[in-house]
């Protein structure tokens, strides 16, 4: 392992704040300057060297230890994390159902210790969002919504939301494909009526939700920042075409985002028809699945009618996972290691597309997206064999309201998700190759 000495370091060091340290020197890690496992200056020589306080530095060295980019260790001092160490073999990671990196969470003592402490906490009421949170999650909804409230965790926001907009007799669910994990699976529990609406690289393609709505579409489902997408993030010109089309009608617009504050920058059609959009935000991938709090916003008919679904109205969401949610998002530390969370998992999008480019295989993905397709000439036959070797894929059909919609030109894809997938260009290699053995009918089962 490299060790850098404090003279070579303050060379490429210009600020002298703590979060300007620890954000310079995050960017020589992620430029690859600082390989994994090189050695830090200590505190003290680095402080001398550039002229600042020993605390200074601590600060920066605290910063990027809660973001999980460098440890300390007795006697080791302080070194860039390998994020590939430890790594076991495919078959331990989540390729299929789009869960976090456990190490990327934040943590949450604090804000539980904050929530535990609120006045309100366990007074005789049953708000369906507290203000603390309102004021926390309104800078994740680009328009100013009639209504808000919460939901114990994503599934729950997304069935009643899909519940209460599809109530009515006749409805039928326009639905954005490929679709986000878990979006058919509610779809389908409902028993609600689809028609699907077809993307491209810039979101949902205007005429193909043109035929969704003659053909009786009253709702309308998709994921502006494609979270899970295979190509798409919703511009802004896009989002004024398909207004256009929406115009002299009363569809309700669904905007689903699964990946909460870690979601890419998109537009909005609720910056265009606020009154008919409502957003589901899901804040597990961001923050930890035991939170179990997500938010709607959007018409307060259609909040109310949600809210009615829930125990007959009298359900609410506990209120100390609401403050603790809060206060998770508007605590600094926690919110340095989402900053983090989200570099990472781009990082790890990145070098997968790169591996798999490599290897000769077709792989897309959105700018903003958790999950790579990878084109292979039989989808089943591949992710059976795959699983031969202890590697859970999913296939595109699964993201698609019929079978035969997911295949482009004649060939099939798998969907894998990146956030857990080690940063090491040789082990994605290694996976790559499973891949093309696995489309080529040429891996053979082995047990793990």
């Amino acid at each position: 392992m490299s060790e850098l000495d404090a003279v070579a370091l303050s060379r490429r060091l210009s600020t002298r704040t703590p979060s300007g340290i620890a954000e310079q020197i995050r960017d020589l890690i992620d430029a690859g300057d600082l390989p994994p496992g090189t050695r830090l200056p200590t505190v003290r020589d680095i402080a001398q060297e550039i002229g600042v306080s020993v605390g200074t530095i601590a600060q920066a060295w605290g910063i990027l230890r809660d973001e999980q980019v460098v440890e300390t260790r007795r006697r080791g001092g302080t070194r860039v994390v390998d994020a590939a160490a430890g790594f076991e073999g495919f078959h331990t990671i989540d390729l299929r159902f789009g869960s976090p990196d456990p190490a990327l969470l934040p943590p949450l003592e604090e804000a539980f210790a904050s929530a535990l402490k609120h006045p309100s906490v366990n007074s005789w009421g049953r708000e369906h969002m507290v203000e603390e949170l309102r004021r926390a999650v309104a800078p994740l909804v680009p328009f100013t919504p009639e209504a808000w409230m919460s939901a114990g965790g994503g599934g729950e926001a997304l069935w009643l939301t899909l519940q209460a907009a599809t109530a009515e007799q006749h409805a039928m669910l326009a639905v954005e494909t490929p679709a986000s994990p878990g979006v058919l699976d509610t779809i389908r529990q409902l028993g609600v009526a689809t028609v699907a609406v077809e993307t491209d690289d810039d979101g949902p393609i205007p005429s193909s939700l043109a035929e969704a709505l003659g053909a009786g579409a009253t709702a309308f489902i998709h994921s502006p920042a494609g979270g899970f997408s295979d190509r798409h993030l919703l511009t802004a010109e896009r989002a004024q075409q398909l207004a256009e089309v929406l115009a002299g009608t009363e569809t309700l617009l669904i905007e689903d985002e699964p990946l909460g504050p870690l979601a890419a920058e998109a537009s909005s059609l609720g910056e265009l028809v606020p009154e008919r959009t409502v957003r589901v935000l899901t804040f597990c991938r961001a923050v930890g699945v035991d939170l179990r709090t997500a938010v709607l916003a959007g018409p307060r008919r259609l909040l109310e009618r949600a809210a009615a679904l829930r125990a007959g109205g009298l359900g609410s969401n506990s209120r100390i996972l609401q403050l603790a949610l809060a206060a998770v998002l508007n605590e600094p530390r926690a919110q340095r290691v989402m900053r983090q969370a989200q570099r990472q998992y781009a990082a790890r999008r990145r070098l997968a597309l790169d591996a798999f480019s490599d290897a000769g295989l077709k792989a897309t993905s959105g700018p903003g997206s958790w999950s790579v397709w990878v084109e292979v000439p039989e989808e089943s036959a591949a992710a059976l064999a795959l699983s031969g070797q202890g590697v859970i894929v999913d296939v595109a059909a699964s993201s698609y309201l019929q079978p035969s919609q997911s295949r482009q030109d004649s060939a099939g894809r798998l969907r894998l998700t990146v956030t857990q997938l080690p940063e090491d260009p040789a082990k994605l290699s290694e996976l790559a190759a499973l891949i093309a053995q696995a489309g080529q009918g040429t891996l053979r089962a082995s047990l793990v």
